[in-house]
């Protein structure tokens, strides 16, 4: 459907960056886009449906959709112009945008129109109304392994987030799942990154989450992962002690050792991962890894300490990664994008069905339409070569079978 409006929008919603941002479905729209085009939104009693997804070239889009970002003004925001809060803040847009969504009623202060020159208050709310376009993600499909009255378990493709973050809200497991199996609500028991594959626990209730949730508190559960990593990893068990830090703003960790010298105290988690080589073939090899406590990318960092990072993982495989405030993105996609490959013809993904620009609303307004996906994320990503495969508790126990990556040519086994 071909839409006329006066305004210009960049599409992504320029509050998803903020640390207090919350997002909600649009309960309306503006008097000024509501003149000039028919806008059809959702709301929280609108669930993820099978249709919203368009399959292409071995990925799986989200069909554009219309979406309100709220935020309240921060005490370093007050004062500015609503123009330039926006242009400073939110720099993936033009400044000439801003002016324009503001003069059309696409950004609002406390539900109402301003003018250009309006100054921000600490109390105001400040919202974003735009074409929304969620980032790809693979095409493979989220299996369920295990399903009962209190859990559900299933195996998690790489590059699906498990619940709604960023830019993701549809294109999650916890949207999929409620589209194409009609499960919800679902309760995650346990993290795991976007770009990790594996076994994922969702409880079906409160409760059952709540019992989870003690266990894990209580040391009583225990996780393994395998991991394709760098050259020969030594034998017997090796355990890593070592102190894990992550850096919010350029999305990975370090690592602290205590040197027994300087007295210095460490500023990260304490972390301790038990690693053991399963097999090898002398470039590679496959390693048990089983966590104790559960840091952000504690496997990722301490196979990095180790001197055996896993073999395709760029964020921690080389130190020359660019940051995240030099490169303008966050160093988890800057990393990925070195892995790119086609997954249609390498991984056997197959294209659902074919679509075209008609096949959901072309905003004349939002700068990523017609293409599905929103501006930057045009590459195909690789999943990391890390797969969890067992978590079990007190009477209690769930698999994973391995990815078709751990088989090594020629190994060797220990």
């Amino acid at each position: 459907m071909k839409l006329k409006t006066t305004c210009e929008d960049t599409g992504e919603g320029a509050l998803e960056g903020a640390d207090t941002t919350t997002s909600t479905y649009a309960a309306g729209t503006s008097a000024a886009i509501a003149r000039d085009m028919e806008i059809v939104w959702q709301t929280p009693a609108n669930p993820p449906r099978r249709d919203d997804y368009i399959f292409r070239d071995g990925r799986r889009h989200v069909r554009p959709y219309y979406f309100e970002f709220i935020s309240h003004v921060k005490d370093r925001w007050a004062g500015k112009t609503i123009v330039d809060l926006f242009a400073a803040e939110f720099k993936g847009r033009p400044y000439d945008y801003y002016v324009q969504a503001v003069k059309c009623g696409r950004i609002k202060v406390d539900d109402q129109n301003v003018s250009v020159s309006y100054r921000v208050k600490t109390s105001h709310k400040i919202s974003h109304f735009l074409h929304r376009h969620e980032p790809p993600v693979m095409a493979w499909d989220v299996s369920i392994l295990h399903e009962d009255e209190d859990v559900l378990t299933i195996c998690k493709p790489a590059s699906i987030p498990v619940h709604p973050c960023g830019q993701y809200r549809k294109n999650t497991v916890l949207g999929i799942l409620e589209a194409e199996h009609d499960l919800a609500p679902l309760f995650p028991i346990h993290r795991l990154d976007r770009l990790v594959s594996g076994l994922l626990i969702l409880a079906r209730n409160a409760s059952k989450a709540d019992a989870f949730r003690r266990e894990i508190e209580g040391g009583l559960v225990q996780k393994q992962y395998v991991a394709k990593v760098v050259g020969i990893f030594p034998e017997g068990q090796q355990v890593v002690n070592a102190n894990v830090s992550y850096d919010h703003r350029e999305g990975r960790s370090t690592f602290e050792v205590n040197s027994g010298s300087s007295g210095s105290m460490l500023k990260g988690k304490a972390s301790c991962t038990k690693f053991t080589t399963i097999t090898t073939n002398g470039t590679h090899s496959l390693v048990l890894c089983e966590p104790v406590t559960g840091r952000t990318h504690q496997i990722r960092v301490h196979l990095q300490y180790t001197g055996h990072p896993i073999a395709n993982d760029m964020l921690y495989l080389s130190e020359s990664v660019a940051s995240r405030s030099t490169q303008g993105t966050r160093a988890s996609r800057a990393a990925t994008a070195g892995l790119s490959k086609s997954l249609a013809s390498d991984n056997g993904i197959q294209d659902r069905f074919e679509v075209f620009p008609e096949d959901f609303i072309n905003d004349p307004m939002c700068t990523h339409c017609p293409s599905l996906a929103p501006n930057g994320y045009e590459g195909h990503e690789e999943g990391l070569w890390l797969h969890c495969v067992k978590y079990s508790g007190p009477g209690w126990t769930y698999e994973c079978p391995y990815p078709d990556w751990a088989i090594l040519d020629s190994s060797i086994l220990h």
